[in-house]
């Protein structure tokens, strides 16, 4: 077999894994090989967040440079082992009536999607468990703050404490993480009886209080050309629909930055100095993270144990 051929076994299921020397990251030579090692190291926490998710794929054959393009649909080639799940398509643009997507819950099927180069796995807001019925109703409810022109994530740093403080007396803490972009997302555990009616007014209506109180700095208008300046709270995730990047998931950037659970004392500390690079994480920062903080995204994973 060739030596960018290799076949190995993981969790009793084999794998063939290729192109292991093929660069993905030209900026600084991260290549397929170390792609697989990340996700293969960073498994035991990333996957306790996305196991019982339908997930979506973002897909870089030829690189961070080249063209990508998301995967919904279980590649028919997929190995008989891999997990599926039919979502309904009801009320989307889509042509089919269900998609048949993939749940990534163990860590050879990590490996199996790493290996097909998707750098990004993207999940939605409510998870499988026993429901009939799906989507089911969400688990979280999540600000995306995006920062428009002129600002950055030290923008979003200020506008997520606006959130926390907001929240600060809720039985659920909100927790946040870097989109491994340019912004940063704030999470909120949610009841078991919440529905997305429900949730996706709350997040409106609190976007919209922000924005009264600091119409300087916030948006809630998806408009491109009203955000030189501010930093739109994406409220519209809230979605059954809709899917955020998962939590320690690389990101296509010039280098393998990830998504990353982030204190909120390291949240204000990025706020005070003003320092954007405070909170860029690559795949390496990141391991050692774990390795010395544990899953600072935990709280959500206990709050939605199969529920």
């Amino acid at each position: 077999m060739s030596p960018e051929r290799v076949e190995t076994e993981v969790e009793g299921r084999r794998l063939t894994l290729s192109n292991l020397s093929k660069v993905l990251y030209p900026a600084n030579g991260f290549t397929k090989g170390a792609v697989l090692d990340y996700y293969a190291r960073i498994a035991p926490v990333m996957l306790p967040h996305i196991e019982d998710r339908p997930m979506t794929l973002r897909r870089f054959p030829n690189g961070v440079d080249g063209q990508s393009f998301f995967e919904k649909h279980v590649p028919a080639h997929a190995p008989s082992w891999v997990r599926t799940v039919r979502v309904p398509t009801t009320g989307s643009a889509s042509s089919s009536e269900a998609v048949d997507y993939a749940v990534v819950g163990t860590m050879a099927t990590l490996m199996w999607a790493a290996n097909l180069a998707a750098l990004e796995f993207h999940v939605p807001l409510w998870h499988i468990g026993r429901r009939r019925s799906l989507p089911a109703r969400p688990d979280h409810l999540v600000f995306d703050l995006d920062p428009g022109p002129g600002t950055s994530i030290v923008e979003c740093c200020r506008i997520a404490s606006w959130i926390f403080d907001r929240l600060a007396e809720d039985t659920r803490p909100p927790v946040a993480k870097t989109s491994g972009s340019k912004g940063l997302q704030v999470y909120i555990p949610l009841s078991s009886r919440t529905d997305w009616t429900t949730a996706r007014g709350r997040s409106l209506e609190l976007a919209r209080a922000l924005e009264n109180d600091h119409p300087d700095a916030v948006i809630t208008n998806m408009r491109k050309d009203l955000r030189r300046g501010r930093v739109l709270i994406d409220w519209s995730q809230n979605h059954p629909a809709k899917t955020t990047v998962a939590a320690y998931s690389l990101r296509a950037r010039p280098e393998p930055t990830a998504s990353t659970p982030v204190s909120w004392d390291e949240v204000r500390a990025c706020e005070r100095s003003e320092d954007p690079n405070q909170l860029r994480f690559t795949a390496g920062e990141v391991l050692d993270r774990v390795e010395r903080l544990g899953d600072l995204f935990s709280s959500l994973v206990t709050s939605t144990s199969r529920r």
